[in-house]
């Protein structure tokens, strides 16, 4: 190997995999004849070391399509397996770190890891939205939410629908979507067809990396001495004004799935007609720009609320949203998130 040189891969490329391959630094690759399958072997080399490897080419890899290759993995332990792919999503490449499976894609991320080789790489931090499929957000998110709770449910258009709250012709286009992805198994003909899901680890997956809300925040200061308190007064006072609400991030979790830590601050979604006035006048907050206690969350809709639970005379918000919302929270978040999964979801 040259000095610039860290890892060689030698097998049957197809083009767009050879291209990917060769506009990544530190790796050079030499294309061999073969047949140019789906699944190819190739072997790769560093420093004074070999090994084979199974090689998978995606055009774009997303949660589920990592959770796929997971799978695969281990009913296939005989050689380590190599993504390659045009476009991964952050998910996607967290989800295969963790599993041993080994990322470069057309971004510029790579993750080799084996006895002797870490190999990671860094890329250019932007991704092309898939065009096409039903993306897992808004009302959409909530047909993957209704399936997420009732897993092992068999699922009709029409009743994956009334319990979503949504359009039949989206609840088809979800199903159709994740169908597609391998997350469901179809069942029956015409009036009898039914789905189920197969694997809701991976639906999960797929719905938190899908699901991105922006929402609008309005803050306020809520007179309490310890933050069980403030919960149990903000959520009684909101409840006395009629306004629609759910707890989410930190405080949330203490309610469901206890965890060692501060709550500073409660997140909390209500309903997105309140005006910011209503929401400080109902739950007797002081509206502040510095020093809150209480953050109010408004999405475009009320699809946050979607599938609450009263826990302790509190309105929290379901187990999904809750993992999904305490991902993005930079405040130990993802360390509440993981302890939520292990704890009360459970896949």
């Amino acid at each position: 190997m040259n000095k610039r040189e860290i890892v060689n891969i030698r097998g049957p490329f197809e083009a767009e995999a050879l291209r990917i391959l060769r506009d990544l630094p530190g790796v050079t690759v030499v294309a061999e004849p073969g047949e140019h399958d789906r699944r190819v072997d190739a072997i790769l080399r560093f420093a004074d070391r070999q090994t084979p490897v199974a090689v998978e080419f995606k055009q774009k890899a997303n949660a589920a399509t990592a959770w796929q290759l997971v799978h695969y993995a281990q009913l296939h332990p005989d050689a380590p397996l190599l993504l390659i792919a045009g476009e991964t999503t952050t998910e996607a490449r967290e989800i295969l770190e963790q599993h041993g499976i080994a990322i470069i894609d057309g971004l510029g991320n790579a993750h080799i890891e084996l006895p002797g080789l870490m190999f990671h790489l860094e890329g250019r931090g932007r991704q092309q939205r898939p065009k096409g499929p039903t993306r897992l957000r808004g009302k959409a998110g909530m047909a993957a939410q209704a399936l997420l709770l009732n897993p092992n449910r068999d699922w009709t258009v029409q009743g994956l629908a009334q319990e979503a709250g949504i359009a039949a012709g989206l609840a088809h286009r979800v199903l159709a979507r994740l169908e597609t992805e391998g997350l469901i198994a179809v069942e029956g003909t015409g009036p009898r067809r039914v789905r189920r899901v197969t694997d809701p680890t991976a639906l999960l997956d797929l719905w938190a990396e899908e699901q991105l809300d922006k929402p609008a925040r309005v803050t306020g200061h809520l007179l309490a001495q310890t933050p069980q308190q403030l919960i149990e007064r903000l959520g009684a006072n909101l409840g006395r004004a009629g306004i629609e609400y759910a707890l989410t991030g930190a405080a949330g979790a203490s309610l469901v799935a206890p965890f060692v830590t501060a709550i500073p601050v409660v997140d909390v979604w209500v309903t997105a007609t309140a005006a910011p006035e209503e929401l400080h006048r109902a739950a007797a907050a002081d509206p502040v720009t510095d020093g809150q206690n209480v953050v109010f969350l408004q999405a475009k809709e009320d699809t946050p609320l979607a599938f609450r639970v009263e826990t302790n005379d509190v309105w929290v918000a379901n187990r999904f949203r809750l993992y999904a919302d305490l991902r993005r929270d930079p405040r130990r978040g993802r360390e509440q998130a993981e302890h939520l999964r292990q704890e009360v979801i459970k896949f």
